[in-house]
């Protein structure tokens, strides 16, 4: 999955708490980690990045699940996500920006990956970061409800939990736990 000495990141959380605009800022910031890009079979959303995800159709998915060519894939409010297998390039530690199945299945695959679980501020927040995406009412609702489901799952696999309250604190706070991991880990 990843080089043996290298770190696996996984940044999970339920929709609407930053987790895309978390790992992008991450990244650019921290030249050794590598970005795995998912796959959906959603739409892309009016103003979302072309490279946000691998759009692909349903049947290329199954495809590529028939192939065994995903880490970890779920079907979530009715389109599919996934991870293809990561080749991430040598002396990179890879990044997983993934819901809370993929995060679990990760976690008892590779049982030394660092889940950072992330959380809005309030429910409020959440819904109003939703809606500000362009996610319809429907939808918004759909996720809010999944949100009360997946939260008690992540908190209980993550290594750490994270509120997502102010944009460069976090991506801060999160620079700094992977540094810290990245030391406990060479040092044992």
């Amino acid at each position: 999955m990843a080089n043996a000495t290298s770190l696996v990141v996984v940044v999970s959380g339920p929709g609407g708490v930053g987790k895309s605009t978390i790992v992008e800022k991450l990244v650019a910031r921290d030249a050794q980690l590598w970005l795995s890009r998912s796959w959906t079979t959603r739409e892309k959303r009016q103003g979302e990045a072309a490279d946000a995800y691998k759009f692909v159709s349903r049947e290329e998915f199954e495809a590529n699940i028939a192939a065994d060519g995903f880490l970890e894939w779920t079907d979530f409010l009715g389109n599919f996500y996934g991870t293809p297998l990561p080749n991430p390039p040598q002396g990179k530690d890879t990044v997983l920006e993934i819901e809370v199945d993929g995060a679990q299945q990760v976690k008892s695959l590779n049982h030394s990956a660092l889940l950072l679980f992330v959380l809005p501020p309030s429910r409020q927040e959440q819904k109003a970061r939703l809606h500000g995406r362009g996610d319809p009412d429907q939808k918004v609702e759909k996720r809010l409800k999944k949100a009360e489901e997946e939260e008690p799952v992540g908190k209980a696999i993550a290594d750490y939990v994270i509120i997502n309250d102010d944009l460069e604190s976090t991506v801060e706070e999160m620079g700094r736990i992977i540094a810290y991991e990245r030391i406990q880990r060479t040092a044992s």
